[in-house]
C-alpha cells in the first residue's frame, strides 16, 4: 500500500481511526450562523468521502466571553443540539470521524466581553480584556465542560480543546500575559492550573471513551513565551490529566515570526513534535507546512509523528487521502500556502475558501455537474484563469481545446514560482497539467491563435483567458535601455547592482525580494537559514523559541521601490503575509519611498520628486511594476449574430492588481454553467 504508515489505522483501545491523516481547524465563518450549518455540513461530508480518518472543526466558544467575534459560533444550549447534529451525521455517513475545537478567544476576541489572565491589551484587537477573577474561571472551566459534553450529546467523537495560537488558555500559561499573583499565577505549576482544570472536569463530564484533544503550544515565538522545560512540564501533566492526543500549536497569532506562509519550508516545525513525542506516551500530531503524502509519510515513518494534521491541503483537495491511497498523489491538488482565499478572508470576516480550490466551503453552491451536451470549447491563454477553466469544463464532459502562445502551460504563475518563497507555485501547475492529460484537453502551445483558426474550427463557446501586458508608464526615458519591466527581469534580462523599482504593489514587492537574491532557479530556502533569518530557536532554551537577531546576510544589490500615492507601502498585500514582505525587505536594507512623482528617466538613473524636493536616485536598473492592461484581442468589438459565443474571464476580464484567486474561480464558474 502505497503511504503504509500515514494510512495505517491507529488504535486508541476505545476506538480507532482509520488513518494517520487529521484535518486540523480552520474557522470558515460557515461556523457562526446556524443557517450555514446545512453548507458546513457538506464541507465536512467531502473531506470525510476524500477518506480523512479525523476532523476538527473551527473553533466554537463555549460561552459568550470566548467569542472571537460578536455572536460567534457556540455551543453551549440543547437548542444547538440539532445544527451540530447535521454536521456529525455528514462526516459519520463517510466513515469519517469528527472532533469539536473549543476555542475561547481570550484577549483575542474582538468585542467587549472579553476576558483574560490579566488585564493586557492584544495588539490584534482593541478591546482591553478584564481579568478573570477566580469565580470566573471556575465559570469558564464549567463552560467547557458543558461544551464538551453537548458535543457527545451531539455526536461528536471527541473534542480538541484549544491551547496555542496566543488563546486564553495560551494567556494563562504563559509570563507575556499572565501576570497573575493568585494560585493561578507565577510558577509555571500555576499557570497550567486552569488548562489541567478544564482537561479534567471535560474527562469527567464525557466519560473514558471519549477522544479530548489538546492543542500545545511547542514554541510561542513571542517575547515572555514559555521554555520547552516548562513546555515538557505542561504535556506531562496533560498527559495524566487524561488527554487522549497531543496536537501541535506553533507561535501566537501577534508573534512576528511567519508560521504557515508559503516562504516557511515545509514541515519547518516538525522536530519540536519529534521532541515532544519523546517524551510523552500518548500519540501526538505534527502540523504546520505539510502538504504532500510523502512529507506527511516521511514524518510518521521516521518517528517524529503518530498522526499529520493538514488543514489548508485539505481545502485545497478533499480527496487528498483518496489520492494518495489509489496512488494519484500527481493529481493532487496541493496547497501553496498562499493565505489569500483562507486566512486573508478569515482576518476580513469574510468566508474562508481557496485560491486553488474555489469550491472550498463552496461546495453547495459552485457544483460541477456532468453536463448534458456536450458543447466545442476553445480556452485561449492557458494561465491560472484559462487552466481553470479548462480543466472545470472538460471534467464535466466538454470538448475543450486549449490555446497558447507560449511554451509551456502557466501564464503569470510561471512568473509567481520564480519569486523566492513561491516556488510552491509550480505544484499548482503539476495539478493542472495533470488534470488537462487525465481530462483529454486537447493542448496548442506555441500558437498565437487569430479569429480566422477560432471562425475556421466551428467551436460552440469561445473563452478568452489571454491575461495581460505591463503596462508602461508615461515617464519621459522611460523607452531608455536601462528600463526593464518586470516579465523581462523574471525571464532573465540582466540587471544592475543598483535598482530603481517603480510601483509598490505585490509585483513590486516579489521584484524587490527576486532582486536580492542572485539570479538562477529558485531554491527554497534552507531551514536552518530560515531559522536563522527570523530568529527561531528550535531548542526553545529561552522564552518564547526566540533566538538573538541575526545580522541580514550582505544583499545582491541596493534597492530603492517606490510608490506615487501617500502611505505605507504594501497596503494591499494579504493580511497574513504582507508583514511577511515588508519585514524580509527591510531586514535587507531595501529604500520604501511613498508620494513620488516620477519626472525622468536619464541614462545615469531615475529623477524623482518628493515632498516638494527633487533628486536623482542614481541607479543602474529601473523596474517597472507599475499595473498592467487586459490583452483581449480577440474579443469582438461589435455583436455578432450567430456563430460562437464569447466569454472573458481572469486579467483579460479585469487587469487591476494581479490576482489569481479571482481568475481560478471565474474560469471554474463559468465552466460550470456552460
Amino acid at each position: 500500500m502505497p503511504y503504509r504508515h500515514l494510512l495505517s489505522e491507529l488504535d486508541l483501545g476505545f476506538t480507532k481511526l482509520r488513518n494517520r491523516v487529521v484535518m486540523g481547524s480552520m474557522h470558515t465563518g460557515l461556523e457562526d450562523r446556524f443557517w450555514h450549518y446545512p453548507a458546513l455540513a457538506e464541507y465536512y461530508r467531502e473531506r470525510a468521502k476524500g477518506g480523512v480518518g479525523l476532523i476538527i472543526t473551527g473553533g466554537i466558544s463555549p460561552n459568550r466571553e470566548g467569542w472571537l467575534l460578536p455572536f460567534g459560533g457556540t455551543l453551549n444550549s440543547v437548542f444547538d443540539l440539532h445544527n451540530h447534529r447535521r454536521l456529525t451525521k455528514a462526516v459519520h455517513d463517510e466513515g469519517g470521524k469528527i472532533a469539536l475545537q473549543i476555542l475561547h478567544a481570550g484577549r483575542y476576541g474582538y468585542h467587549p466581553f472579553v476576558v483574560s489572565a490579566s488585564a493586557i491589551r492584544s495588539p490584534i484587537s482593541k478591546f482591553t480584556p478584564k481579568a478573570l477573577t477566580e469565580a470566573g474561571i471556575e465559570r469558564t472551566v464549567r463552560a467547557y465542560a458543558k461544551t464538551a459534553r453537548l458535543a457527545q450529546r451531539a455526536g461528536y467523537d471527541g473534542v480538541e480543546i484549544m491551547g496555542s495560537e496566543g488563546y486564553l488558555l495560551n494567556q494563562f500559561l504563559c509570563l507575556r500575559t499572565n501576570h497573575r499573583t493568585d494560585r493561578y499565577g507565577g510558577s509555571i505549576a500555576n499557570r497550567m492550573r486552569l488548562a489541567l482544570a478544564v482537561v479534567r472536569r471535560v474527562r469527567e463530564a464525557c466519560g473514558d471513551r471519549f477522544i479530548v484533544i489538546y492543542r500545545l503550544s511547542l514554541i510561542d515565538l513571542v517575547e515572555g513565551g514559555n521554555t520547552w522545560d516548562e513546555t515538557i512540564q505542561v504535556a506531562g501533566a496533560l498527559e495524566a490529566a487524561g488527554v487522549t492526543l497531543i496536537n501541535t500549536g506553533i507561535g501566537w497569532h501577534e508573534a512576528r515570526v511567519p508560521t504557515i506562509v508559503t516562504s516557511v519550508p515545509r514541515a519547518a516545525f516538525a522536530p519540536l513534535t519529534a521532541r515532544l513525542r519523546a517524551a510523552v506516551t500518548i500519540p501526538v500530531i505534527a502540523s504546520n507546512r505539510i502538504n504532500t503524502p510523502e512529507l506527511a509519510e516521511t514524518l510518521i515513518a521516521q518517528g517524529s509523528a503518530d498522526l499529520v494534521s493538514m488543514a489548508r491541503p485539505l481545502l485545497a483537495d478533499p480527496q487528498f487521502v483518496v489520492k494518495a491511497s489509489e496512488g494519484r498523489a500527481d493529481e493532487i491538488n496541493t496547497c501553496i500556502a498562499c493565505n489569500q482565499a483562507c486566512l486573508d478572508h478569515t482576518f476580513r470576516n469574510e468566508r474562508a475558501s481557496c485560491l486553488v480550490n474555489p469550491r472550498a466551503a463552496r461546495e453547495t453552491e459552485l457544483v460541477y455537474r456532468p453536463t448534458r451536451r456536450t458543447l466545442a470549447l476553445a480556452v485561449v491563454g492557458a494561465g491560472p484563469a484559462g487552466l481553470s477553466a479548462a480543466c472545470v469544463a472538460a471534467a464535466r464532459g466538454h470538448r475543450v481545446t486549449l490555446f497558447d502562445a507560449n511554451t509551456t502551460i502557466g501564464g503569470q504563475f510561471n512568473l509567481a514560482k520564480r519569486i523566492p518563497g513561491k516556488e510552491e507555485f509550480a505544484e499548482t501547475l503539476r495539478y493542472f497539467g495533470a488534470q488537462l492529460r487525465k481530462y483529454g484537453v486537447d493542448v496548442h502551445l506555441c500558437t498565437r491563435v487569430d479569429a480566422a483558426r477560432l471562425d475556421k474550427e466551428r467551436f460552440d463557446e469561445i473563452i478568452v483567458a489571454t491575461g495581460i501586458v505591463p503596462r508602461r508608464p508615461s515617464i519621459p526615458g522611460i523607452d531608455g535601455a536601462n528600463v526593464l519591466s518586470y516579465v523581462e527581469v523574471l525571464h532573465g534580462a540582466p540587471v544592475g547592482r543598483t535598482v530603481a523599482v517603480i510601483g509598490a504593489g505585490g509585483i513590486g514587492f516579489d521584484i524587490s525580494e527576486f532582486l536580492l537574491h542572485r539570479a538562477g532557479d529558485p531554491q527554497p530556502q534552507p531551514r536552518e537559514a530560515w531559522l536563522d533569518a527570523w530568529r527561531v530557536d528550535l531548542t526553545v532554551a529561552t522564552p518564547g523559541g526566540l533566538a538573538p537577531a541575526a545580522p541580514a546576510p550582505q544583499p545582491e544589490r541596493r534597492i530603492w521601490l517606490l510608490q506615487r500615492k501617500k502611505g505605507k507601502l504594501g497596503a494591499g498585500l494579504g493580511k497574513t503575509s504582507g508583514w511577511v514582505h515588508r519585514a524580509t525587505l527591510v531586514r535587507h536594507g531595501v529604500k520604501m519611498l511613498d508620494g513620488v512623482t516620477y519626472l525622468e528617466i536619464g541614462p545615469g538613473g531615475l529623477k524623482i520628486e518628493r515632498d516638494g524636493l527633487q533628486q536623482w536616485l542614481e541607479v543602474d536598473t529601473i523596474v517597472v511594476c507599475a499595473g498592467q492592461e487586459s490583452l483581449r484581442d480577440l474579443v469582438p468589438t461589435t455583436p455578432r449574430s450567430g456563430g460562437p459565443r464569447f466569454h472573458v474571464i481572469g486579467g483579460a476580464a479585469l487587469a487591476t492588481e494581479l490576482d489569481a484567486e479571482r481568475a481560478i474561480r471565474e474560469g471554474a464558474e463559468l465552466a460550470a454553467k456552460l
